[in-house]
């Protein structure tokens, strides 16, 4: 995807907001698609501002919508999904990125980003979408069930026979239903 989107910061005026609207063409979204290792970008559209955010930092609002395909983790069938989200950046300038090198925690505000010469509005959004995509789409309906292994002559061990008190619960069934003769 192309840096022609993107605006130049120096030129962004500082006293009312800049607003974008982006809307992909089939062939960008085809080609983001197969970026993003889904079946299918069926519509994408994010749509905001670009403000001031003080003298020198700035802030990226804007509504992404997307239609997704991708395929169900059990059956492969094909899921749609639609994403609908706020998403906010502030772009905060003299903030520095750690060096890769160290170790750093996370900072809890994962909506700030180094003030660079440009705001893309069109990387953020590939970024939110990627962020927004299910992990782990299912179709309604569909469960994973159980699946039961063991060599022959041996009993195989089942989901409930990993519960830590599965054991006690039998013993406690065998005892009661003993002392009743």
């Amino acid at each position: 995807m192309s840096e022609s989107t993107a605006f130049r910061v120096a030129d962004l005026p500082q006293n009312r907001a800049t607003t974008f609207e982006l809307r992909p063409e089939v062939d960008v979204l085809k080609a983001l698609a197969q970026d993003l290792g889904i079946d299918d970008l069926r519509k994408l559209r994010f749509a905001g501002e670009i403000r001031a955010l003080g003298k020198r930092d700035w802030e990226l609002v804007g509504d992404l919508g997307a239609t997704v395909v991708q395929p169900c983790v059990v059956t492969l069938d094909p899921v749609t999904t639609r994403i609908d989200q706020q998403v906010r950046r502030s772009f905060i300038a003299g903030m520095v990125h750690p060096d890769s090198e160290e170790e750093v925690e996370m900072p809890e505000d994962d909506t700030s980003e180094p003030l660079g010469s440009h705001i893309s509005p069109q990387e953020v959004m590939v970024e939110a979408l990627a962020l927004a995509l299910p992990q782990y789409p299912r179709k309604d309906g569909v469960s994973l069930g159980e699946t039961v292994h063991a060599e022959p002559g041996v009993a195989p061990m089942r989901d409930e026979d990993t519960k830590p008190f599965a054991g006690l619960a039998a013993l406690r069934d065998q005892l009661d239903g003993g002392g009743e003769d």
